[in-house]
């Protein structure tokens, strides 16, 4: 039995499937064996990116939080 293993696209160490991070955009998977690779390549992915489509994706997926949080706040404050 072979174990299916993935490459890290940062640092290159390989890492058993069911472990790391795998982002899958498209069809095209991106690797990472650690959250600390992630962040490093997302970090840049953002600095590539027009910093007007960056702004309205975090503004859209901020307010969906802040949501999710008020409604659990909610929740919360009605089980007395």
């Amino acid at each position: 039995m072979v174990k299916e293993r993935y490459e890290c696209i940062v640092c290159g160490r390989k890492f058993p499937k069911g472990q790391g991070i795998v982002i899958d955009i498209g069809g095209k998977l991106y690797t990472f064996h650690s959250k600390s690779c992630a962040l490093k390549f997302l970090r840049r992915a953002i600095e590539e990116i027009e910093p007007s489509h960056i702004i309205k994706a975090f503004d859209k997926i901020s307010n969906e939080f802040r949501k999710e949080r008020e409604e659990r706040q909610a929740l919360r404050s009605k089980s007395i």
